[in-house]
């Protein structure tokens, strides 16, 4: 529409600042202007208009023209600063995406996640959910968390807490099976699958001979694992860190003291040398490490009552 003539921004701010508040002076007080400049804006917009929106004296008094026009500019100026990216506070904030498996963003990063944004209030998390067996990332992520086999040297990024992994079942599954005493007992219990927690460190670490085992469903998520062994389907080769909670109230119960580094640990990946990454990869990192810890002590004061 060639005709569509619009005032500045700054005039219709000048104008509603002048309505409300009666004065020149005031509207420049607090739009940090000086009384001549808010003047010269709102004769800008009268101009545009065609008409005047104020009949002046001592204090300012709309015209009728002035009250219409009064309500268009509230509803003008009501919509842009209902848009976040107006405001300055909106501008200060540091988003941080952050890329991390399922079972680990739900047992490990989210019931921590309070303890960051209090310390950090100018960083806006973003959590993003990643599939580690297709390593599919989270896209574009600030700070990646993974699951990795190998040295973290070799493989790149540092891992995060120095887990354990042991079978442990419900109590469900046990009280249908014969007694559990010693690792070798295992042969007549349904073992979980999954290629993320792969037997073969634990069997070796238990002096067992064995192969994976090959029956049963296979389950692509650790998750999932640890909710097929609480569904009483059979025994997992689990964490306590990510086990911790169940481990508490007793819906899972380790079954020996032999335990194993697992095939593959959770890494954080590389991540800027400074900024709102880095203080997550290092917040997070302690927290892991934490959290792990308090796991093997939950299981050793466990074994000694």
């Amino acid at each position: 529409m060639p005709d569509l003539r619009f005032p500045s921004i700054d005039g219709l701010r000048a104008f509603e600042a002048a309505a409300r508040l009666g004065t020149f002076e005031k509207a420049a007080e607090e739009l940090a202007v000086t009384a001549s400049a808010v003047g010269k804006r709102i004769v800008a917009v009268e101009e545009l208009l065609g008409t005047p929106l104020f009949q002046r004296g001592p204090r300012l008094t709309l015209t009728p023209a002035g009250k219409e026009y009064l309500t268009h500019v509230r509803a003008a100026l009501g919509l842009l600063a209902a848009a976040p990216q107006h405001r300055r506070g909106a501008r200060r904030v540091q988003r941080l995406r952050v890329s991390t498996p399922p079972t680990f963003a739900r047992h490990i990063l989210v019931p921590e996640l309070p303890a960051f944004t209090q310390a950090h209030p100018a960083v806006e998390l973003e959590v993003v959910l990643s599939i580690p067996f297709l390593d599919a990332a989270g896209a574009e992520a600030d700070v990646q968390v993974q699951v990795r086999h190998g040295d973290a040297a070799a493989v790149g990024g540092t891992v995060l807490m120095p887990d354990v992994v042991l079978p442990m079942a419900a109590p469900s599954l046990l009280s249908r099976l014969p007694p559990l005493r010693t690792p070798t007992d295992l042969a007549r219990a349904p073992l979980l699958r999954t290629p993320l927690e792969p037997w073969a460190p634990w069997f070796e670490a238990a002096g067992l001979p064995w192969a994976e085992p090959d029956q049963g469903p296979r389950l692509l998520d650790l998750g999932l694992t640890l909710e097929a062994a609480l569904g009483g389907q059979g025994v997992a080769l689990a964490r306590p860190s990510l086990a911790r909670t169940w481990l508490e109230n007793g819906t899972l119960v380790p079954l020996f003291d032999v335990q194993a580094t697992p095939a593959h640990q959770y890494h954080v990946l590389p991540h800027a040398t400074g900024g709102a990454a880095a203080a997550f990869a290092q917040w997070l990192q302690r927290s892991c490490e934490r959290i792990a810890r308090d796991a093997l002590e939950q299981l050793a004061a466990r074994r000694a009552g």
